[in-house]
């Protein structure tokens, strides 16, 4: 017997078809996860940001965006300080006011300073004696000091601003110390006329000319400390120096020196006074047996260079002389005379 009659059966087949439309309906109107669209896409977003963070190009710190920003590297709380910063009306008119910053720390100063780039029209006025504060500079008595212990307070006796004396020992203390008057010129916040008067009362930590009687220092076998106490070496400069110098496999003339960046000319002369070398401890390159690894990042051996001598060493096995590498256009003459000291040929037909 049927449990269902059959105008049941009839209601039923009615029914069915209805629920079916009402249920498609429902699942059509429902409202859509718009939070789990949003996530994704800021999670694309924050991965795109992620990508362009830590690139560096020159900026001013006075228009440049929270995002330009974020993407040198610092964190969105240091950006949103330093854009509030400039919504009070201050300017950036010297790189180191932006050093002052909060969240801003020496390393990434350090890492940010080459590419700062601040607008004449924001820029500091170099102290020029101006007409305003003429009056104040006649007045000052000036009496000789030491640079390497001088303090804000002392700097603000003799004309200088609380800024301006902040912003000079900073650059005093990043530079590892002011050597020489021509250290204290490369300041942008010392004028010519204010460096003229300063001059003559400025002493400088070993201040005296090296005597040509004094011992020579070796440069190849010089730690960074003996390295430092060469007049006219700076701390960034032993670093590079010997960073140099391990890259080179030594040093066979102090001519080289020449060649790292943070030398400086105006110091290159008296230094070359003070040392010399010893060629005979450097290491050289056995050019016909020598590994990749060991050529790569060598200062005289470019990469275009390493390339094209392998290449050919796969196919010759190597070489007698320099001058047959030159032959081979691995290298030109003038390379090949610098790279000449470096070199070892041992006989590649054995």
């Amino acid at each position: 017997m049927s449990l269902f009659s059959e105008s049941n059966r009839r209601g039923l087949l009615y029914l069915l078809p209805l629920a079916a439309i009402i249920i498609l309906l429902l699942f059509v109107a429902r409202p859509r996860n718009d939070s789990l669209v949003f996530e994704t896409a800021d999670a694309g977003k924050d991965t795109q940001e992620a990508e362009k963070r830590d690139t560096l190009f020159r900026f001013d710190p006075n228009s440049v965006t929270f995002e330009e920003l974020v993407q040198l590297g610092l964190t969105k709380r240091t950006a949103a300080s330093i854009i509030k910063y400039r919504t009070r009306g201050k300017v950036f008119s010297i790189p180191e006011e932006f050093a002052a910053c909060y969240g801003v720390s020496d390393s990434m100063y350090r890492r940010l300073r080459p590419y700062i780039d601040i607008a004449p029209e924001y820029r500091a006025k170099p102290l020029d004696f101006a007409k305003e504060d003429a009056a104040k500079h006649q007045h000052i008595r000036y009496e000789p000091f030491r640079l390497d212990t001088v303090t804000v307070a002392y700097l603000r006796t003799i004309g200088f601003s609380h800024r301006r004396a902040t912003a000079f020992l900073r650059y005093r203390d990043m530079r590892g110390g002011l050597r020489n008057i021509e250290e204290v010129d490369e300041c942008y916040v010392i004028s010519d006329a204010e460096l003229d008067t300063l001059a003559r009362y400025i002493i400088f930590p070993q201040s005296e000319e090296p005597d040509s009687g004094d011992t020579l220092i070796e440069l190849n076998s010089a730690d960074s400390a003996t390295l430092r106490s060469v007049y006219g070496i700076g701390e960034k400069s032993v670093v590079d120096i010997i960073e140099y110098r391990r890259r080179l496999g030594g040093y066979c003339r102090v001519e080289q020196l020449a060649e790292v960046k943070t030398v400086m000319e105006s110091n290159y002369e008296k230094i070359l006074q003070q040392i010399y070398c010893d060629s005979s401890v450097i290491s050289k390159i056995d050019i016909n047996f020598a590994s990749p690894q060991s050529m790569a990042g060598h200062p005289y051996i470019s990469d275009r260079a390493l390339r094209k001598l392998l290449k050919t060493r796969q196919l010759k096995g190597g070489w007698s002389t320099i001058e047959e590498m030159v032959e081979d256009k691995i290298f030109t003459r003038d390379e090949a005379e610098r790279l000449r000291p470096y070199l070892r040929f041992t006989n590649h037909k054995e």
